[in-house]
């Protein structure tokens, strides 16, 4: 979704005039950067993204929708404490209700009379992925097969990783940029970036490294720019 206002120079976005996202800062996160990314997963789930789970429920994955998930995931998250995405707003008296005029099933708040539809969550899961930087998986078997084979990668992966300890993606992030001369903040500094800045300055950097390693190779004569199909790496800005 198209934002008037730049995220560079914002804390919060309006999804309606009732509900507003927060950007949260590094620092912020990082108080309970598990906490956060678990939840914000779970905003931002696709069927694919839950295709074993689904599967031992006796659903399957790629006959669900996005917004029957959300639905499926809101009411097993919706007691936690939203405050770091809505700070204005109280998630735990939401239900699943269905809206008398489109007959379509909402979230619906009976104290404050707001309501989440399709398209508000759909506003609300585009906003956090690009906040967060995040991208949208989709996974479309071609055949049953391909469906099974998919469900049972899926499950062995999830089982090597079921006892490993959860590792801190965010913090390992700052240690690397604040030790980069391209970055320009201390440890100290960093911690009151938005999540979104610090997520654009990551992304930047890494661009203009792959940048500077293509031209030393095609100056090296090691690579041959003709056969480069991917032309971004050829920009030393990144566009992501």
């Amino acid at each position: 979704m198209e934002h008037k206002k730049s995220l560079l120079n914002s804390s919060a976005l309006p999804i309606t005039p009732q509900i507003e996202l927060y950007i949260p800062t590094v620092g912020e996160i990082l108080e309970d950067e598990k906490y956060y990314y678990n939840l914000v997963f779970s905003l931002c789930s696709t069927p694919s993204d839950y295709m074993v789970q689904l599967d031992d429920a006796g659903i399957d994955y790629t006959k669900i929708t996005d917004y029957e998930l959300f639905l499926m995931l809101f009411q097993m998250h919706k007691a936690q404490d939203f405050s770091l995405l809505f700070p204005k707003l109280d998630m735990s008296g939401f239900q699943i209700c269905s809206n008398s005029e489109t007959q379509e099933k909402v979230l619906y708040d009976e104290m404050s009379g707001i309501m989440l539809d399709s398209l508000i969550t759909s506003q609300i899961t585009d906003t956090l992925r690009l906040i967060n930087g995040l991208k949208k998986h989709v996974v479309k078997p071609g055949n049953d097969e391909a469906k099974r084979y998919l469900l049972e990668k899926e499950r062995k992966r999830l089982k090597r990783n079921a006892n490993k300890p959860y590792k801190s993606q965010l913090e390992n992030l700052v240690i690397a940029l604040v030790n980069r001369a391209e970055f320009k903040y201390n440890y100290e500094e960093v911690m009151d970036l938005s999540i979104y800045k610090f997520n654009q300055s990551f992304n930047q950097i890494r661009t203009g490294i792959n940048f500077h390693n293509t031209m030393r190779g095609i100056y090296a004569g090691t690579i041959d720019i003709s056969k480069i199909t991917d032309k971004a790496s050829l920009s030393w800005i990144s566009e992501d």
